[in-house]
Formats: C-alpha cells, structure tokens, sequence
C-alpha cells in the first residue's frame, strides 16, 4: 500500500503541472519535479499532508484563475493524490511520562480543482514509532467531520460504510482516513489528534514528530509571510535533568514545579522542513522509580483509582548482570521464505555477537518438523557462534505447516533444571496455530510449577497472518516481552530490539511490596531492561499506600528493593497515558479467557481515549452547519426562501450522519493463510474488483475495437504498414489490453467515457 501510495502521489505531481498561477511577479512558478527514479519512500508524508484524490483529470484547474487548458479524455482507475498547499499550521505536543499527546492544527486550500467543482480529500498523518491515531477534527463552510469510536454491537444500526481506502493504514505508523467531496477553492481547518512514546537510549528519553513539509506545500503566493508556531509542554512525572530541544528555536516561557513549557512562534516564507526533536536526561546512576495516582474521570465504569508505576534502569552498568542460557526457535514454514527469513536470518546473526562467552544458547527451526542444532546447550564460544551461523543459513527443506507446541516444549525441556542463570525463548513466526489455548495453559502451569527463574518466553510476530495477542499473552504468562513488524523491511530492526532487550535483564521476578486490593493489567509484571524503562498500570481499591517497594533479583542473586516516590497527580490525564497499554493487555487477555466483561471495559476505554482496538470501530460523523442569522434574514423576503430557509433548518437539525470505517486492527490470526503458507508479502493481494476491472479490460479490447474500426479500414490500414511498424503496433495493442490503460484507451474510444 505505501508503494501505490507513493505512485499517486507522483501522478498527481505531475497532474499539478496543469495548473496555470498567473503572470504576476509574486506568484512562485512551479518549480522542476524531482528526478522521478527516487524509492516511493521519497513521496511518502514527512508531515501531516492533504491530498486531493483526481479520478477525473479534467477537474483540475486554478479555481480562481480558469486556463481553458486542453480537453483530456477518460478517468484515472487509480487516482492520482495532488498534494494541497497550506496557508496555516501549529503543533502542539504535551509529554507525559514515557508518552507524548500531539495535536496539530491547518488549514489546506484545495487549490487545484475548478470552483464549480468536487473531490475527495485524503488526509495522511505520519506518526513516530509506536504512534497511536487518536481523532481527526474537519471544518468545511457548511459541514464539519469528526471521528470517534464505538463498540462492534453498535455498527449494526449504521448503513454507510466506507470504502477500504477511505480509511487504512499505509504503513504501520501512517494513517489515511479521506473526507468525501470538498468544493474547489475551499479552505479546510483539520485538527489531528495521535499519541507515541519516548524512545529510551541510554538513560535519555527522545521524541521526534514527524514535521518536516516538501516544498511543493508551500502556497504559491510567495512574498506573504505565514505564522508557523510550535508549543510544547513537558510535564516529568519523573525526575530528570537537562531538557534539549534541538530542531526548532525554542524559548522557555513557563517553569513550575515538575512542568516546563516552550514555544516557537515565527512569520516564515515556507513552512518548517524539520521533525520536532526533544530528548530529556533521567537524572540517576541506579535503578530507581516512582508512583502516580489519580481518580478516574466520571465516565469511566470502573470507579477504582489508577496508578502508573514507573522502573528506570539507570545509567550505572557495574552491577553483574545475568548469565543466560538462550533457545532461538525460528519459524522456518514455507511462507517465511524469500526476505522473511534473510532478515530473520540477519537478526540472528547480530543476537549471537550479543552472547557472552559464559552464556548457554540453541537454535531450534520448526514448520511442520523440528531440526535442533545441537541435542544440548552450548556455550557461546566464537567457534560454536560461528557454526550456528552457517547452520541457520542451510537449507532445511520446503516446510508444509506450522507447529509450534512441539518446538516450544522441546527448549523449555532443555531449560528445566537451570540453575544461576535466566532461561529465556524468542520464538519468532508468521503464522496462527490452532492449539494457542492450550499453549498458554500449559505455559501457565510451567511458570507455576516451575523454578524461581522460570523460562522467559519473548515473542516476535511477523506480519498479520499470525495472532499477535496470542504472541503477547504468551510472553505476558512468562514475564517476558513481546514485539512485531508488519512490513518486511522492519523485520530485523525490531528484532534486533527486541532480543538486545530481553539479553540485558537487570532486575526479574519484580513484586511491588505494600499494596492490598490491587489489579495489575498485566498477569506477570516483566523484568526491567537496561535498554527499557518499565511501566507498571493498573487499579485499587480503597487508599493508596503512604510507603511502596517494588522488589526483585539481581544478576548476581541477591535481592533489590527501592523506595518508589508517590505523588497524586491532578494535571496529568493518567487514563490517556495508560490506555493503549491497558487496552493491548487487556484484549490478550479477553482473547485467552473469552471474558465478555473485559470486551465491554476495553469497549469503554476506547471510546473515552479514542484509542483503536479489536472491540471497537472508528467512525466519521457528518454534520451540517447552518448560519442561524443569514439564513433567518433571507427567509423574511419571500415565501420561497422561507421554504428553502426551512429545508436548511432540517438538514441541519438531522442527526448527524455516521460512516463506518473499515476494521483497522490486525485480527486474531489467520488459520487459511498459514495452512496455505501464504507469506507476509502477498498479504495486499489485489481486491476483487480490481481484479475485475483488469480482467474485463483485457478481454473486451479487442471486441471493442473491432466495433469501432470497420474491416475494410483495418485492411487498408494494415496493407500500407512494412513489418517494423507492424510489429510495433502489435506490441502496443497487446500493452493496452494487458494492462487496460484507461488513459490510453480512453484517448481512442472517448466515447466510451471509461
């Protein structure tokens, strides 16, 4: 989908060439388009972008200077995405613990459509790395547009639904949602609404938002300055050092306690080609953490109080860390094949340089076989890595099916008995398995019946054939960490995080010690990570503890136990930091235990955060606006306009359309694709109606032909034509009807109209 996007929006690039500026000095000509023979991901949104979607490319005009240009035939089958220029932007980004609220605001002129008439608008908003959409806000003249979340039982009652494209993800972080025909020459005011976490890198926490503008955004009017402005409000909740904003000329205006606010306000001639950069110091050397709390709002049907544990790692690396003894059991099944696996493949290789000499590791493959690289553990010794290396790049055969039980049993068999050191799994597949149930009820007996240090299971998805909430509550049973990539080009870059991650345990079996009445949303609180703060959420009942501890063991073996600061928080909107963890956590769990209570409080939060999960849907909703004083005026003057005045009153006062998007989660798994071994890279398959749109193009061609072109002209024709010619009118022939190039075939049957 992100390459198809990119092409639209080259199309549409160069459809924009079409639009006449004017003669006058202080218009900007358009300037040359870039060299076309860049990757997609260079007509890709760098920032929040409006797109006007073109079907039909005659609309495409200045709507306040007509250019007559020449007639054009025929419809686009795939729009072309011109980009809208903007006339105003702000952004506003409030940072909370480890999570960051941005909103920004425009407004775009649909710039390239004749007045008289209509196109849709595509809005795409970029996110940063473990991005969240929360709500987009449009106001037209005379409708507004706004989204918001309802429970699956509630779609039944809704009779419109939305095309797929009208509402998606194009990448995993990049969402698209298209507001349906907007009058050439309108100003459109949008409001975006996402949350994303704080990356941590050595004791540092980091946000970066996506705010860089091409330069073809720019309005064409190029001697007016625009007021570009960013605001951003940093309250801790945690203690830290120096905050450094690096992107922008910020100036500090506000500084309390715990809070610290910037702002950069400027008349610029073209708007910021920078991301928004902030990065703040966790200020201590051990591992250290704290308490907030707060009552919940009134609509929450869960009147319990939250909290929000926080465990920094801290920056000292003196204190020993454990010794491991790791299992790799990789998916080997036919679908993994191709760069699926070369990147699993390459991820491993850089997991191994990771091992310690003392540390303990396997490699078990599965599909509908096992094959283990060695019958025992083996120590990390450059000759062992390096014959695991070329184990795993031998070809183990074309594995039918997936089996996961067998593999998963085998290494926690190699696993029992260990003794001082951490036993962990990364298990990384493809696909959905029929017995994950069981897989998790016997996890849970392991972890039970097992050893203080029970086996860690850390879990990686790839792609949306398997069933990630199966992936994260198996990791959740067993204290360990769960991670995904949904494209392949991320494959090994979170699989890299993930296995560094889970290699640099600094504290397992934590306990918090003081809390009675309490309800953690995770069933097994995982171990801190040295490259990871930790996050602790849940509800309580009745006061929160004047004193709490949060407990564990060391590398070493010996206990750890740290005071954690409390604070009540007023000036926080806790239930919106916490959400999409409690909402992630809580559908694993509604998965496993099929428990219609905890759909119902998943449903609620969703519809108070405008977070999107498996239990809800998005909507858009349409309302008419109407202007009361404008309106009641014209209807004095005739009887007409009073009837007509009427008719306005009632569409305005009609309740407020809803359009149902798409489903937009990843599902449970998907059992037909994993039999068929069906890989991640065919998972935007054509849609039916494509497919017949190209079937009938290439089958009526030629039918088509014959009824335009009589046969005494087509033996003429061809009776003056020498064999090159010949040969080259075929070839194009053949093109059209292999493709069905509405473009083309329009331009010789425009009465067709395609």
């Amino acid at each position: 989908m992100a390459e198809a996007f990119a092409w639209a929006v080259e199309d549409g690039l160069r459809l924009g060439k079409r639009i006449y500026l004017g003669k006058d000095r202080a218009v900007a000509p358009p300037k040359p388009l870039p060299v076309m023979d860049k990757s997609p991901q260079f007509y890709l949104p760098s920032a929040p972008m409006v797109y006007a979607v073109i079907s039909d490319p005659r609309i495409v005009d200045n709507p306040d200077i007509p250019s007559y240009q020449p007639y054009v035939h025929g419809r686009l089958d795939t729009p072309a995405l011109i980009p809208l220029q903007m006339s105003a932007i702000s952004l506003d980004v409030d940072c909370f613990v480890d999570t960051a609220f941005v909103l920004v605001s425009g407004t775009w002129r649909v710039h390239c459509v004749m007045g008289s008439r209509k196109c849709d608008c595509r809005i795409a908003i970029p996110m940063g790395e473990q991005g969240a959409f929360l709500g987009v806000e449009v106001d037209l003249p005379k409708k507004s547009y706004s989204t918001e979340q309802i429970g699956v039982d509630e779609t039944k009652c809704i009779r419109h639904t939305a095309k797929p494209e009208d509402g998606e993800f194009v990448t995993p972080y990049m969402f698209t949602i298209t507001i349906p025909k907007i009058n050439g020459g309108t100003y459109i005011s949008i409001k975006l609404h996402w949350s994303q976490k704080l990356s941590y890198i050595r004791g540092q926490l980091t946000l970066t938002v996506p705010f860089s503008f091409p330069e073809y955004v720019n309005p064409a009017i190029k001697k007016i300055a625009r007021k570009e402005k960013i605001q951003l409000n940093v309250n801790y909740g945690i203690e830290t050092g120096m905050v450094q904003t690096t992107s922008h000329p910020f100036k500090e205006f506000k500084r309390e306690s715990g809070d610290i606010s910037f702002l950069y306000e400027a008349n610029v001639l073209t708007w910021s080609e920078t991301d928004l950069s902030l990065s703040y110091t966790v200020s201590s050397s051990n591992i250290f953490g704290g308490a907030l709390f707060q009552s919940p709002p009134t609509n929450d049907l869960d009147q319990r109080d939250m909290f929000c544990i926080y465990l920094f790692p801290g920056n000292e690396r003196s204190t020993k860390g454990f010794s491991k003894e790791v299992i790799f059991v990789i998916d080997i099944s036919a679908s993994m094949r191709g760069r699926t696996l070369e990147n699993t493949k390459n991820a491993m290789n850089i997991a191994f340089s990771k091992l310690s000499p003392e540390d303990s590791f396997n490699i078990i493959l599965f599909s509908g076989e096992t094959f283990l690289f060695c019958t025992s553990m083996m120590l990390a010794s450059q000759e062992a890595v390096e014959r695991a290396y070329e184990w795993i790049h031998k070809d183990h055969g074309e594995g039918a099916g997936t089996d996961i039980f067998v593999p998963l049993q085998k290494a926690i068999d190699m696993l029992s008995g260990t003794h001082g050191s951490m036993p962990m799994v990364f298990l990384v597949t493809d696909g959905a398995v029929e017995d994950e149930r069981k897989i998790c009820e016997w996890m849970s007996k392991v972890v039970k019946n097992g050893e203080s240090l029970c086996p860690r299971i850390h879990t990686f998805g790839i792609g949306s054939f398997c069933n990630h909430h199966f992936l994260r509550m198996l990791s959740m049973i067993s204290h360990g960490e769960y991670a995904a990539a949904f494209d392949l080009d991320s494959i090994e870059s979170q699989m890299q995080k993930l296995i560094s991650s889970g290699l640099s345990t600094v504290l397992a079996n934590i306990t918090l010690d003081g809390f009675e009445q309490v309800e953690v949303y995770s069933s097994c609180i995982p171990d801190l990570s040295s490259e990871a703060p930790l996050m602790i959420c849940g509800r309580y009942q009745g006061s929160f503890p004047d004193t709490l501890k949060a407990e564990g063991i060391l590398g070493d073996s010996g206990s750890f136990a740290v005071d954690l600061k409390i604070e009540k928080t007023t000036d926080m909107p806790l239930d919106k930091v916490i959400a999409r963890q409690q909402i992630d956590l809580l559908t694993a769990q509604a998965w496993f235990s099929e428990n219609k209570q905890l759909k119902e409080q998943i449903v609620n939060v969703c519809m108070r955060t405008c977070n999107i999960s498996e239990y809800s849907r998005m909507v858009l909703i349409e309302k008419n606006k109407i202007d009361t004083d404008t309106d009641a005026a014209r209807a004095k003057k005739s009887s007409k306009k009073k009837r007509h005045a009427r008719k306005l009153w009632e569409a305005a006062s009609a309740k407020p359309e809803k359009i149902l998007l798409q489903v937009l989660t990843i599902g449970f798994g998907n059992l037909g694709a994993t039999a068929e071994n069906t890989p991640p890279e065919f998972e935007e398959e054509a849609s039916p109606e494509v497919i017949e749109i190209l079937n009938k193009a290439a089958t009526n061609f030629w039918d088509r032909l014959c009824k335009s072109c009589c046969c005494m002209c087509c033996i003429q024709c061809c009776s003056k034509m020498n064999n090159q010619c010949g040969a080259l009118l075929s070839q194009i022939f053949a093109a059209f009807a292999y493709i069905g190039c509405s473009q083309c075939y329009s331009l010789c049957f425009p009465e067709e109209g395609q």
